[in-house]
């Protein structure tokens, strides 16, 4: 009975795609005067795994694209080859050939011929180019003697092969079959093969174990291959056997019946010399291994399913603790307890459950070294990029979500921010730039910054280009962070000439836009001829949070805690009025705009009700993008913690609201969208002075 293997494709293309981005991480940090062994060895291996795994799998295409790029790492790891940029080069386009490759099998599509041809042939030109070889090997290649020959299997002193192997105990355990691969060796010979079993290590049936491996072979080929190709069907399991390939010469071309005692004695010479050959840092990967077997691949979906689950029991346990402030519970000090109890398991385990989808930012930016590194060459520019905060934890959602903005980001700073090498040291700057990605965590947001030293944001320039394209009237007079804020402008753009990467107005009108569906702000800061930073603010989850419970006459609102400031009821002395009509208080010497909720949800009044002073009601002062303005409502209620739903998927999308959520008592309350209501706020100031 066969088995079937596709069950097993999700585990290959994952680990398949992991192994893609080692290749490519190293290689950018891979030090061509002086190349660190290990980093070789690393991509060698990582490239290893994938040909292995796809031959194993039935993808022959990529097997045979990475064999031919496993070659040539080969000679740089033995020291036959130097490294060098454009063996570099080509090396980082078979990574981008290795991603289509895999993720055409992945999704069952056909490969783009002819794009991957050219991926290939650049990679088998850079293989055959002997400008990169070491010194001993081009003279040895430029020797046209019996290495050559003999390497491959097809001097005239040769006429097979002899291998012999044996797995080691666990072979079978790690999903590789010895029968298969002895087959796989004898049809190489076309048929013209022998395969002989050795059964003298095999236990007698009390101490055998099914798992375990016992059986020894040797396998004859009587035709002169290629051992190379001997030495491919090894090269998955190399490390998981003992083995000798030894030549049959012409003159023993028809074997004896003694033969098959020979291998057991000249095995272990050869096995010897295999072993003394590896390098010393093959040896110590093992260790390596059984610390990865500490973690576990679990789908997604899986994971989601749990998140709900713990969701609803936090819905459950709200429930429970609004029945615990009945007074016809108060004597029943057991009940009470165990709710109490209750209440601080869940939360525990609802925190262990949200890490659980935290993943480290370095999901994110492990794509943007390669991104900058190409860039700068595409635009002549020598720029760095520096990361810090890689570890940083977030939600798996909020990395997918927040990848495409900070693409954009990087490329603008690339493209717009640092200058050409010429200009910067005209200014006084070093030829190279350097552009900052950061991360890090903040009163229970994740923050992410992308900064460069390069010209910075005219303020003049950009109140100049946002009037000429009538993106804001002519007589507009706005102060430098209202005139940042411009770039996020549909249409708007610092560029004079669209080019391949950016000047079509497009992009961070977008990037603006992502980040507050994100449930987050983005900041920008600038100094002319020395720096831009954009700071982008998000949650640390999208499923959980924690809240403050307010009401609004009937209705039941939640203002996120973390932007929350600080709650009041205030004096008349405190209330001024802008214009007539639009309402202000002053808190320790600052004046703080006040949004009446009612008003910008337009929550239903009684016909005629006049509007309640504010003097009547609570004023929670909350902050955006470091913006502060106060919300007026009628009553502070209870600070809990919230499952997010989502409205716009289950209704539609409603200014100044993020979410839903379901509370203890089973009615729905709205999740007020702090940075919606600044700007409903902005646009009422904007009204107020129209009128005036």
């Amino acid at each position: 009975m066969s088995m079937d293997l596709s069950r097993f494709h999700d585990v290959f293309f994952e680990e398949s795609f992991e192994a893609v981005n080692t290749i490519e991480a190293s290689l950018l940090e891979v030090d061509l005067d002086a190349p660190d062994p290990e980093s070789i060895n690393n991509i060698f291996r990582a490239a290893h795994s994938i040909k292995g795994g796809s031959a194993t799998f039935g993808f022959s295409q990529v097997a045979a694209y990475t064999h031919v790029m496993e070659n040539l790492l080969d000679e740089v790891r033995a020291g036959k080859r130097r490294l060098t940029q454009p063996i570099v080069d080509v090396l980082l386009e078979s990574v981008d050939a290795l991603r289509l490759l895999l993720s055409s099998a992945k999704a069952g599509e056909d490969i783009p011929e002819e794009e991957f041809a050219q991926h290939k042939s650049k990679l088998e030109a850079i293989s055959k180019d002997q400008s990169s070889l070491t010194t001993s090997t081009a003279s040895s290649t430029s020797d046209a003697s019996a290495p050559a020959a003999d390497s491959a299997g097809g001097d005239d002193g040769v006429a097979g092969w002899r291998v012999v192997f044996t797995p080691h105990k666990e072979m079978m355990q790690r999903g590789n079959d010895p029968l298969r691969l002895a087959k796989e060796i004898a049809s190489l010979a076309e048929g013209d093969a022998e395969i002989e079993c050795d059964i003298s290590t095999l236990p007698d049936w009390e101490h055998f174990e099914p798992l375990n491996s016992y059986l020894g072979w040797t396998v004859r080929l009587r035709k002169p291959v290629d051992k190379a190709a001997i030495d491919d069907a090894f090269a998955w399991v190399e490390d998981e056997c003992d083995m000798a390939i030894v030549p049959i010469p012409k003159a023993q071309a028809a074997p004896t019946p003694a033969e098959a005692e020979e291998p057991a004695v000249s095995a272990e010479p050869a096995q010897t010399a295999e072993k003394s050959a590896a390098p010393a840092a093959a040896k110590q990967a093992k260790p390596a291994a059984v610390a990865e077997s500490q973690s576990i691949r679990v789908d997604l979906d899986k994971v989601d399913a749990l998140i709900n689950m713990v969701g609803e029991l936090v819905i459950t346990q709200s429930m429970l603790n609004m029945l615990s402030e009945d007074e016809a519970l108060q004597g029943m000090e057991k009940l009470l307890q165990g709710l109490t109890q209750l209440k601080r398991q869940t939360r525990a385990l609802q925190e262990g459950v949200m890490q659980i989808r935290m993943l480290p930012i370095s999901f994110c930016f492990n794509r943007f070294p390669r991104m900058v590194r190409d860039l700068s060459r595409q635009l002549g520019k020598d720029i760095e990029l520096m990361l810090s905060g890689e570890n940083t934890e977030v939600d798996k959602t909020v990395i997918e979500k927040i990848t495409d903005p900070l693409v954009h980001l990087v490329r603008n700073s690339v493209d717009h921010g640092i200058e050409n090498p010429a200009d910067r040291v005209a200014k006084g700057k070093p030829e190279h730039g350097s552009v900052y990605l950061r991360a890090y965590h903040q009163v229970g947001n994740i923050v992410i910054e992308v900064e460069d030293d390069g010209k910075g944001l005219d303020p003049q320039v950009l109140l100049s280009k946002a009037k000429r394209k009538g993106l804001i009237p002519s007589d507009a007079i706005l102060n430098e962070a209202q005139i940042f804020e411009l770039i996020f402008l549909p249409g708007f753009s610092t560029k004079e000439e669209a080019s391949d990467l950016s000047g079509r107005g497009v992009g961070m009108d977008v990037v603006k836009r992502n980040v507050q569906s994100l449930g987050g702000s983005i900041q920008v800061e600038s100094e002319l001829n020395r720096r831009t930073r954009f700071t982008i603010r998000l949650p640390l989850t999208l499923a959980i949070m924690d809240g403050q419970l307010i009401s609004l006459g009937e209705e039941l609102y939640v203002i996120p805690l973390v932007t929350i400031i600080e709650s009041l009821q205030p004096d008349p002395s405190m209330i001024n009025r802008v214009a007539g009509t639009h309402e202000t208080i002053k808190l320790r010497g600052a004046y703080l705009p006040v949004l009446r909720l009612s008003e910008a949800l337009d929550a239903a009044q009684n016909e005629g009700e006049k509007p309640k002073p504010l003097t009547d009601g609570i004023i929670v002062i909350v902050e955006h993008e470091s913006r502060r303005f106060g919300l007026f409502v009628d009553e502070l209620l209870s600070q809990q913690q919230i499952v997010i739903k989502s409205l716009e998927e289950n209704y539609r999308l409603i200014p100044g609201v993020s979410a839903a959520t379901i509370l203890g008592d089973g009615r729905v309350a709205l999740i007020l969208d702090v940075g919606g209501l600044s700007q409903l706020q902005k646009d009422s100031e904007i009204s107020y002075a129209d009128a005036g």
